[in-house]
């Protein structure tokens, strides 16, 4: 039993046989969402109209409309943090390279004070 799940960590879930749900960022996010808002838009139209076909339509709808919309969201919040970071990682590496050198920016503010 114990030796069992080491199997599954390298196993990972397919959606329509592309989407690779464990590896590809803010997937698993899109389709949950995407399957709530189907769920909420579907029942809430058979509720207010009680035609069935026409609520599957938009359940399908509302689910392409939420995962989409939540897709984008996550992609772009991902590629802002993604741009921080390496801004953060580009400002650290210069900060150790150019510490107590005469390109230090910090040593220039410190030194035109006293002068």
């Amino acid at each position: 039993m114990a030796g069992e799940g080491g199997s599954e960590e390298g196993k990972s879930f397919k959606l329509l046989g592309f989407l690779d749900v464990k590896n590809v960022p803010c997937a698993r996010e899109s389709v949950l969402y995407g399957s709530v808002g189907s769920l909420v838009v579907g029942l809430g139209h058979f509720l207010a109209t009680s035609r069935v076909k026409r609520s599957c339509d938009f359940a399908v709808g509302g689910f392409i409309c939420t995962m989409l919309g939540y897709w984008f969201y996550c992609r772009y919040n991902l590629a802002k943090h993604r741009i921080r970071q390496r801004m953060l990682k580009e400002g650290m590496r210069n900060k150790i390279l150019f510490e107590g050198s005469s390109f230090d920016p910090e040593k220039k503010q410190t030194d035109s004070g006293y002068q």
